[in-house]
């Protein structure tokens, strides 16, 4: 029986600011760029270091399944692969972009609100 490793621990303690920063986002824009910063965040707290993780490594992709982007370069790394495929960090991943996904919709569906508040 293979041991499963488990992150939530990490996702717990990055929900609330995430949460938070993409309320507050005014476009789909800011969603995007506020997902990619926090899993960088995250993953950079899980590596504790080990493995240098680049802004360009991570996107939140709307219209595509999963709904989220890591770079080649990420997946293609022993550590990382070694991690992501035995623990719960896709699920974690997931759920972040799961809930991005849900704001950059609402932006989306409200684009003259977003319009209203660049131009003031």
């Amino acid at each position: 029986m293979t041991q499963r490793l488990s992150f939530t621990k990490y996702e717990n303690e990055y929900v609330p600011s995430f949460r938070q920063k993409i309320n507050e986002a005014e476009s789909t824009e800011d969603v995007k760029k506020f997902f990619a910063y926090t899993v960088r965040e995250l993953l950079e707290s899980i590596f504790g270091g080990k493995l240098k993780i680049h802004y360009e490594d991570v996107a939140l992709k709307p219209n595509s399944d999963p709904n989220f982007f890591l770079s080649e370069r990420l997946l293609s790394s022993d550590s990382f692969k070694s991690v992501w495929e035995n623990s719960d960090l896709p699920q974690v991943v997931g759920r972040l972009a799961k809930s991005a996904i849900r704001r950059y919709r609402r932006l989306e569906k409200h684009k003259e609100k977003t319009d209203a508040k660049i131009r003031m």
